[in-house]
């Protein structure tokens, strides 16, 4: 029993300090990068929209790889890509048609779940990423929240209430069994 609880101890305080310092390390690049993360030319993206359903639910979260400026004129019909529309929002729609102008490629983009194609053709430059097929249904709500002054609060000191909250119980637990074993050597020397 000793051997099984002090594996369950390890085994939770290793996950609750993995959770503290990646909540912690993924803020600070956050912040650092001015937006989202990269790690290795990757980005998750928080889907808003049910425009990309039934293959990309709303509330998900996408993996989007980077494209640089050579890659965002070879997009072909079909791919998935994350571009910035005329107000700096950014949408992630499938390509239906590519078109060729003076300033490189034209791409005619429409969301699957939306009847009918995007009212303007996107430029390559405006092209950030390509969508590369992964998707984590649901966690997007929770990183929506992350992202919020509240929940940024909440995520890195929920991990610590954890941690202390589980180091109390583990503290009590340890006095109780200390107190026992007292307790059964007072009863021997009777």
């Amino acid at each position: 029993m000793k051997t099984v609880f002090k594996w369950l101890n390890h085994v939770v305080s290793t996950i609750l300090i993995v959770l503290l310092v990646s909540v912690a390390g993924l803020v600070m690049m956050t912040k650092m990068q001015g937006g989202a993360p990269e790690v290795a030319g990757y980005q998750l993206k928080t889907v808003l929209s049910g425009s990309m359903e039934p293959e990309i639910q709303t509330g998900s979260v996408i993996v989007v790889k980077t494209l640089r400026d050579q890659e965002k004129n070879n997009l072909k019909v079909g791919d998935v890509i994350t571009f910035l529309e005329t107000n700096d929002k950014r949408i992630t729609h499938r390509i239906i048609d590519v078109k060729q102008s003076a300033d490189g490629a034209l791409y005619i983009t429409k969301g699957d779940n939306n009847n009918g194609q995007d009212r303007d053709p996107v430029l390559a430059a405006n092209v950030i990423a390509s969508y590369e097929g992964f998707t984590i249904p649901y966690i997007g709500y929770i990183a929506s929240f992350a992202q919020s002054p509240n929940g940024a609060l909440a995520f890195l000191i929920l991990p610590g209430i954890l941690m202390v909250g589980y180091s109390f119980i583990t503290i009590t637990l340890v006095i109780r069994r200390l107190d026992m074993k007292k307790e059964n050597e007072q009863a021997e020397v009777k």
